[in-house]
């Protein structure tokens, strides 16, 4: 009797998964369908970003190269194959560039590069304040005060790790321009600061005891 009930109850379970498997068989296919192709699909992608990733390190450092023979304009050429490339190409080529443009002697041009990475919103922070900084420097040379400080004094803040350089860089706009009391304060701002690097401090007493000559006094007297 109790291989009766349990033929039964076989009976009565196929059924019951033949009816489940009627009713939702097309979408369990479906689905498995779309897990193999989704992780065919991620391997791929895997696969295509680490081979761009490659060509366009490849690209890079034959532009390096290219610099270093002094083939400027082949190199530049060579990183604007990276505007759209994957990862941080394009950011990290298009300071090269700016690079490169100093290094040839076209500094408005190179203040100008920079400039524009600097304004550009999606590029990282640490991208943007080396490019202003770089600006900066640069337009000590080519720009009036206001072109250099413009820059700088935006990275002269407590807050930001390259302070201490853009406040040097500050200090001497300011001395160019003949305005002692702002060089000073500038100064003031960085041996006066913990954590300054040494090579910093150093430069910045060295440019105080130059303005206290130029004044007529004694080292150090106008701390």
């Amino acid at each position: 009797m109790s291989d009766i009930f349990r033929e039964v109850d076989e009976e009565i379970r196929h059924e019951r998964y033949k009816r489940l498997w009627n009713r939702f068989g097309t979408y369990l296919i479906a689905i498995a369908v779309l897990i193999v192709a989704g992780t065919a699909a991620w391997r791929g992608w895997v696969y295509w970003q680490q081979t761009a990733g490659r060509e366009a390190g490849d690209v890079y450092v034959s532009a390096a190269r290219l610099a270093d023979q002094g083939s400027f304009a082949e190199a530049e050429a060579r990183l604007a194959e990276l505007a759209r490339g994957p990862g941080g190409y394009p950011q990290l080529a298009a300071m090269r560039a700016a690079a490169l443009k100093a290094q040839a002697g076209d500094a408005a041009g190179a203040i100008a590069a920079f400039d524009q990475i600097a304004d550009d919103g999606r590029s990282e922070r640490l991208l943007r304040d080396i490019a202003r900084l770089r600006a900066g420097y640069l337009a000590l040379d080519l720009e009036d005060h206001a072109g250099a400080t413009s820059r700088l004094e935006a990275l002269a803040g407590d807050d930001n790790g390259w302070r201490f350089l853009a406040r040097e860089a500050l200090v001497l706009s300011a001395w160019k321009q003949g305005d002692t009391a702002a060089a000073r304060r500038w100064i003031g701002g960085i041996v006066e600061q913990e954590g300054v690097p040494g090579d910093v401090a150093s430069r910045a007493r060295t440019l105080r005891d130059l303005i206290d000559a130029a004044e007529g006094k004694p080292a150090g007297e106008g701390s």
